[in-house]
């Protein structure tokens, strides 16, 4: 929590400060109350001095809307300090999660990121303002009530000195219950919104399959189990309450048995004992509130430690060392005995023993199987993931020696799953130059043989695009990310399966606006047809995560086997 509240700016800081100014405004006037109360009843009604029950009645209602105003304004301060708490540090988890490496990203699920980020920063919002609020109105309340009630009568405040100890061992033992409970809670919730995630985006699977009611019963089953940890949390929570009502009553049921008594036996007054029932009463609701703030304060621990997490972990990737003045000078990649594993583990590579050269301005094509770790291969170029041993060099430097920034403005890359955010068709493209004036997108998307089916919208590049690209079909979402991809004018541009959804001479346009307008970049054509690779300068085989052979077209066609194999089951498809 001491991390979380270090993101305070400035300004909510000072709210922070306020806040328990004002409580201590509210708390002294209410405490005055009851002492004005007990010298109406004990001298203005006892001599019926009308004028003084009206001055002293005055002086209290000053001091309720005084108390009232300062409550208030308490109420207002610690609002803005909690929402301005939240804000920052939902603003530091998404800036934290930018930074993260794909191995960060792989560690935390994205529904398990999302409701750290929502309900979790809730829970330590509500926290964080029941510190500055309860935490400190009921203790200041306690010890002040607890002062007066001493002065009016010793005796009777032995009462309430019976009640602290049962209060403080039974909120001792519900923490210790709760706690294990709202985490495994707050897990249920991670696997319910991956549900409701992974529902969403493959909404139209589901109808096409319709797996409706499958879906539907899969939902019932993460909703009910959400529920039935809550409740089994929450059943230890409620026993707060009943425990806190108990004692309080039995207490003042207490007093008035003794003080009663007291008042019979003339050693006590009529005002003294209506004051010191206000008294205990402000003193049993201070440890009540003292109860339910750390009740509180364990359902947002849990919380608090699932934030902490992602704000504190460190990414895999960092170019802290790296020379701010490097730049890439050309579009050269160069394995030198790589080896890559998801775990870091050299026991279990995914890549190994990867002796790769690529000239600038080549361009390479890259065939293999499913699961013989193409994918992986090129993530290693821009440094979304760090080689396990060995080295990758792109323009003829480490990428580890580059700023991130540095190294990846200068790769494009279109990967399998095409992203497109909510947005115009323009600000997508954008994406890959901010500033790329109409020409040059009209350009990327001709050569991408995009523009055609833009202008075919009524609003043409000003076309909104849903959530995700819903409203355009998977080989315009290729071809629009291959636009994008284009604008950068980088020195590499990786297409990793990126025209599989696209016709077979849409494909071979692509492929001739690349020759044509890449002729100085690198482009590495990752493919299932062999007719998207068959023109490269050379084709790289992948098998099981090794290089199986490396060679042109004919080359291979002569000399490896599997690559032989993929293309005659292919040209008898095509037969």
């Amino acid at each position: 929590m001491k991390k979380l509240l270090s993101l305070l700016e400035k300004k909510y800081r000072w709210y922070s400060i306020l806040t328990p100014i004002l409580i201590v405004g509210e708390v002294i006037m209410e405490v005055i109350i009851p002492m004005i109360m007990a010298q109406i009843v004990d001298v203005g009604i006892a001599n019926n001095d009308i004028r003084y029950v009206l001055i002293a009645g005055g002086l209290m209602v000053l001091m309720a809307m005084l108390s009232l105003g300062f409550g208030a304004g308490a109420g207002r301060t610690a609002a803005i300090a909690g929402m301005g708490f939240a804000k920052n540090v939902r603003r530091e988890m998404f800036h934290k999660i930018q930074d993260f490496s794909y191995s960060n990203v792989d560690r935390f699920s994205t529904s398990s990121l999302i409701t750290r980020i929502t309900t979790d920063v809730t829970n330590a919002q509500n926290a964080f303002m029941m510190v500055i609020r309860m935490l400190v109105r009921s203790p200041i309340m306690l010890i002040s009530a607890s002062f007066m009630a001493f002065r009016l009568n010793r005796e009777l405040s032995m009462i309430f000195l019976f009640a602290i100890p049962i209060l403080a061992i039974a909120l001792a033992l519900i923490i210790t219950k709760a706690y294990p409970r709202f985490q495994h809670m707050l897990k249920k919730y991670d696997k319910l919104n991956a549900k409701v995630q992974e529902n969403l985006i493959g909404i139209r699977v589901v109808k096409a399959f319709v797996r409706g009611d499958y879906e539907n019963e899969g939902f019932e089953e993460a909703s009910a189990a959400v529920r039935d940890t809550q409740l089994k949390a929450e059943r230890t929570i409620v026993l707060n309450m009943p425990i806190m009502q108990l004692v309080m009553y039995s207490c003042i049921i207490a007093v008035l048995w003794i003080g009663g008594n007291m008042i019979i036996n003339g050693s006590m007054e009529t005002g003294n004992l209506v004051a010191f029932i206000s008294y205990i009463t402000q003193i049993l609701m201070s440890l009540m509130m003292i109860s339910m703030a750390f009740t509180m304060l364990v359902i947002s621990k849990a919380s608090v430690n699932r934030i902490y997490e992602v704000i504190n972990d460190t990414p895999d990737i960092s170019d802290a060392d790296a020379d701010e003045t490097l730049t890439v000078k050309d579009g050269s990649i160069d394995f030198d005995q790589v080896c890559f594993s998801y775990k870091g583990d050299l026991t279990s590579c995914a890549l190994r023993n990867i002796d790769l050269h690529i000239k600038s301005g080549e361009t390479v094509g890259i065939i293999g199987g499913t699961g013989s770790s193409k994918s992986s291969l090129v993530h290693l170029i821009p440094r979304l993931y760090e080689v396990t041993d060995g080295s990758v060099k792109v323009g003829g430097r480490d990428v580890r020696d580059y700023k991130l920034p540095a190294l990846r403005n200068e790769i494009a890359m279109v990967l399998q799953k095409n992203v497109l955010f909510s947005g115009t068709i323009k600000d997508n493209l954008r994406w890959g130059k901010e500033d790329a004036s109409d020409e040059e997108i009209i350009a990327a998307c001709k050569a991408a043989q995009a523009h055609d089916f833009i202008m075919s919208f009524p609003d043409g590049y000003d076309t909104e695009l849903g959530q995700g690209g819903v409203n355009v079909s998977g080989g315009q979402k290729q071809r629009l990310c291959i636009a994008r991809a284009l604008l950068k004018k980088p020195k590499i541009i990786i297409l990793d399966d990126s025209t599989s959804a696209v016709d077979t001479a849409t494909d071979s346009k692509i492929r001739a606006a690349f020759a044509r307008d890449l002729a100085d970049t690198t482009t590495i054509i990752i493919a299932q047809r062999v007719s998207s690779v068959c023109d490269a300068d050379k084709i790289i085989v992948l098998d099981n995560g090794r290089i199986h052979a490396v060679g042109t077209h004919e080359e291979l066609l002569k000399t490896n086997e599997i690559y032989r194999e993929v293309y005659e089951s292919q040209q008898k498809g095509v037969a």
